[in-house]
């Protein structure tokens, strides 16, 4: 029984981590994979729902989409490895990143260890 309350649960993460690989073997084909971020909006979306559930991942996938504009940001943007302190199912827009904040080495040089400002 626990079993397959476990594959109910899941279930809805896993028919929307579909329409995405759906949508990577389509749509994407044909309209060319050209992305200013990497892992691809795709590839985030569906990595954050598989490490996060459905509902905050989904949110952390939106909020990837939103920034993938023109204007937006570009470069090296993995899924966080936990999710923010203040987040929770009722403010769900807390799970994402909405604005990309363009680092510049003149403005915020990196430290002596090469990682940067946290």
């Amino acid at each position: 029984m626990p079993n397959l309350l476990s594959l109910l649960r899941s279930l809805p993460a896993r028919a929307a981590r579909a329409l995405i690989l759906f949508y990577r073997v389509t749509f994407s084909m044909v309209a060319g994979r050209f992305c200013r971020y990497a892992p691809t909006c795709s590839e985030y979306a569906d990595e954050a729902i598989a490490k996060y559930g459905l509902w905050a991942g989904g949110w952390m996938g939106f909020a990837r989409i939103c920034r993938c504009r023109p204007g937006g940001g570009a470069g090296f943007d993995p899924v966080p490895e936990r999710l923010r302190a203040d987040a929770s199912p009722l403010t769900p827009w807390r799970y994402g990143v909405w604005r990309q904040r363009p680092i510049c080495e003149a403005v915020e040089p990196r430290d002596r260890t090469g990682a940067g400002r946290p």
